[in-house]
């Protein structure tokens, strides 16, 4: 973000495009992750196990079971509390507070994707391109 004015922080999140708000919902991976595919950070998705790195619920790991775009948090499985009555609430979490242990691997559109930017990244072994300006003296 360009302006450091609170105001308009608060504005430009508030009004942020739907792809926008996706890409606040980035969590890193763990290390074992990190080896494995090759990236550092991932947009969080519901299926995915986390492990929750702040706040109240701090060292719980559970699935998540919504992620929300309008209030950019999740709620993760085990990070609840009950009611008087005995009903389970969920509790919302910002996404960059939790650290994604494993992934949920069934839709292959995703893997193509981390696949696509693992090999764009150059320190993850993908082909750096040099492109040379025509002309020599």
């Amino acid at each position: 973000m360009v302006s450091s004015q609170p105001r308009k922080q608060r504005k430009r999140l508030a009004s942020a495009s739907w792809s926008e708000r996706r890409k606040f919902l980035t969590a890193p991976l763990s290390k074992e992750l990190q080896r494995q595919y090759g990236i550092k950070r991932l947009t969080v998705r519901k299926g995915d196990t986390v492990l929750v790195m702040r706040g109240d619920y701090k060292g719980i790991r559970g699935k998540v079971l919504t992620v929300s775009y309008a209030k950019e948090r999740i709620t993760v499985e085990n990070a609840s509390s009950k009611k008087a009555n005995g009903e389970v609430i969920y509790r919302s979490i910002h996404a960059s507070k939790v650290m994604i242990v494993e992934l949920d691997t069934s839709d292959k559109r995703r893997m193509s994707a981390i696949e696509k930017r693992r090999k764009s990244l150059p320190s993850a072994g993908g082909e750096e391109v040099v492109v040379q300006q025509g002309g020599s003296s």
